[in-house]
């Protein structure tokens, strides 16, 4: 079965052409900048770029472009005795490094490298009595920790384990729903469109979904989009081309994709390349990071843009990894 998508999207002929090659370049020489404070400066999100990183460079159908054995030796010296992953070597673990050191190894078809049960007892580890998650030992909670345990328990299929409260979890992301329809980061918070992608993937994944209101949710999505095609977060916001996942990521496990202007939002997307390196920025005109890149590539192939690989609207992996380790396709 062909691991393209099948629906390519209508893409408008004044639009720019997507900058593949300049992209896979742009990926590659990020751990070559060295002598960048920036490279520095977000060392501890080390863990999470590479799993940027090596997702879009899958999405764009070149996964040899990194050498996968070097970063696996990596992500090895990052897990912590306790099971969970630092950001980089020496730092302390955290649910969200975690999640994308599974999500990199599973891939890559690696998990064999690492302790898998000490990756689940780290997780299991942080729940907590109300059916949230923290983030770490230190104890902060957020919907987006919810999201990463449940999703990371899920590719490892230990979401059975009779540790966890998966009904507590369902009512801890249901109160976190707001009479807009949308979700926050805690009970009460604002709605903002990167939270409801983590909490619809939850529900998704735990076949809660019935918990939506798809509709009135799918409206609110759908107002995120701006003139110029972009998406923002919140209302009154500006558009940035990482919503272009977020968003449309939500409004897929929703059946509603098809309530936002496609071909708008494929031309600002490609509109916010830098032809001069490659890379995607968050707007036209501004510079760009392997984060935009990666949710920038991932929401095309959402879009059905062609050539691209598909991408899994809950798990931003490809789709085809995701059926080669046997997880049923619910969305």
């Amino acid at each position: 079965m062909s691991i393209l998508n099948n629906n390519p999207a209508a893409v408008d002929a004044s639009a720019p052409e997507l900058l593949l090659d300049q992209h896979v370049k742009y990926i590659q020489a990020l751990d070559t900048k060295k002598n960048d404070l920036e490279y520095w400066l977000t060392e501890h999100l080390r863990v999470n770029g590479l799993y940027w990183g090596a997702t879009a460079l899958q999405i764009l159908g070149h996964p040899e472009a990194l050498d996968q054995d070097q970063i696996v030796e990596y992500l090895v010296k990052c897990q912590h005795d306790n099971g969970g992953f630092g950001g980089h070597i020496d730092h302390d673990p955290h649910i969200l490094s975690t999640l994308s050191a599974v999500q990199v190894l599973i891939t890559y078809d690696r998990l064999d490298a690492i302790n898998v049960d000490k990756v689940v007892d780290y997780i299991i580890s942080l729940q907590n009595e109300d059916g949230s998650f923290s983030g770490d030992s230190w104890g902060e909670v957020d919907t987006r920790f919810v999201f990463c345990a449940v999703m990371c328990l899920n590719l490892l299929k230990r979401l059975d384990d009779k540790r966890l409260d998966i009904p507590k979890t369902i009512e801890y992301i249901v109160r976190c729903r707001n009479f807009d329809g949308g979700f926050g980061s805690s009970p009460g918070g604002e709605s903002h469109a990167a939270q409801v992608y983590v909490c619809v993937g939850t529900l998704t994944i735990l076949g809660a979904l019935n918990h939506v209101d798809a509709d009135q949710l799918g409206w609110w999505l759908s107002e995120r989009q701006l003139k110029n095609g972009g998406l923002n977060g919140r209302p009154e916001k500006l558009e940035d081309v990482c919503y272009s996942w977020w968003v449309l990521s939500s409004l897929s496990m929703l059946r509603r994709s098809h309530w936002i202007d496609s071909e708008k939002l494929t031309k600002f997307i490609l509109e916010s390349q830098d032809t001069e390196t490659g890379g995607i920025a968050d707007r036209p005109g501004n510079m760009p990071d392997v984060f935009h890149t990666n949710f920038g590539i991932c929401g095309l192939s959402l879009l059905g843009y062609p050539g691209l690989v598909a991408v899994d609207p809950v798990y931003c992996m490809p789709r085809h990894v995701i059926q080669r380790i046997g997880l049923t396709d619910k969305h």
